[in-house]
C-alpha cells in the first residue's frame, strides 16, 4: 500500500464565504487522446484551488481479489485538511459538466448498433436472427451505464486482439479501463463536495449529486488492471 502525504491545500479561501463562480468553457476531451493525456487536459481546465486539493489528498492503494484470486488495485482518495464550501462548489460544478457530458451514459440505439456490429463479426452458428436481437438487447442493457466513447473503445480494442466472441463480463471490464480515469477524477470531486458540504458552510446540494451516486457505484475506487 503507497500514500501520499495529506496536507492543507494552501492559500484555502474563507471557509464562511462562497462566492459566485465565472463561466468557462467546457472541459476538454478527445476521446482518441491516451488516458494520461486526457487526465491532464481535464485537470488543467479545472480552477486552480480544485487542481491544488486535488493534488493535496491521500492515495491509498490495496490489491482487490475476485473469484480467481488477484483481480487488480483498487485506489482510494480522501481530501486533505481545509476543504471549504467554495471548493465543493467549484467540485460540483465541475462534477456537473463530467458526468453530464463525458461520462454520459450511451443512448440505447447507438448501444443496440455498437453491440449488434460487434456480434456481426463473430457470428454464432445455429443462432436465429431473433435470438441474436435479444441477446444484443441484453447486452446494450448490460452496457448502459457506460458513455459512448468507452463502449466504442472496447468494441474496437476486442476487435483488434481477439478471434472469438467476447461475453459481456469481458466487454464490461473493457469498458470499465476505457473509461477509469475519467471515472476516478469524478470520485474524488464528489468527495470534495461531499466534505466541503459536511463542514457546515451552507454550500447546499448540486444537481450532480444523482449522477454522483452513480458513479461512486461504478468506481467505489478507481481499478487498475494489472496484467
Amino acid at each position: 500500500m503507497t500514500a501520499q502525504p495529506r496536507s492543507a491545500p494552501p492559500g484555502a479561501p474563507n471557509r464562511s464565504v462562497v462566492t459566485h463562480l465565472p463561466s468557462r468553457p467546457p472541459l476538454p476531451f478527445d476521446p482518441a487522446a491516451p488516458a494520461h493525456e486526457r487526465g491532464l487536459a481535464l485537470a488543467s481546465a479545472l480552477p486552480a484551488p480544485l487542481r491544488t486539493v486535488l493534488a493535496s489528498g491521500l492515495v491509498e492503494r490495496r490489491p482487490r481479489f475476485g473469484d480467481r484470486g488477484f483481480d487488480g488495485v483498487t485506489e482510494d482518495w480522501s481530501p486533505p485538511e481545509g476543504v471549504t464550501a467554495q471548493h465543493a462548489l467549484m467540485a460540483r460544478r465541475a462534477l456537473d459538466e463530467l458526468t453530464g457530458s463525458i461520462l454520459a451514459p450511451a443512448t440505447p440505439d447507438h448501444l443496440l448498433a455498437r453491440v449488434l456490429a460487434l456480434l456481426s463479426h463473430y457470428p454464432a452458428k445455429g443462432t436465429a436472427p431473433e435470438v441474436e436481437h435479444l441477446v444484443a438487447l441484453d447486452w446494450a442493457e448490460d452496457l448502459g451505464e457506460f458513455p459512448a466513447w468507452a463502449v466504442d473503445a472496447a468494441a474496437r480494442t476486442w476487435r483488434r486482439t481477439q478471434k472469438w466472441r467476447p461475453s459481456i463480463a469481458e466487454m464490461r471490464a473493457l469498458c470499465e479501463e476505457a473509461c477509469a480515469p475519467e471515472w476516478a477524477l469524478a470520485r474524488r470531486l464528489s468527495v470534495i463536495a461531499a466534505a466541503g458540504s459536511a463542514s457546515g458552510d451552507g454550500a447546499g446540494g448540486g444537481t450532480g449529486h444523482g449522477r454522483a451516486g452513480r458513479l461512486r457505484a461504478l468506481a467505489g475506487g478507481a481499478v487498475r488492471r494489472m496484467e
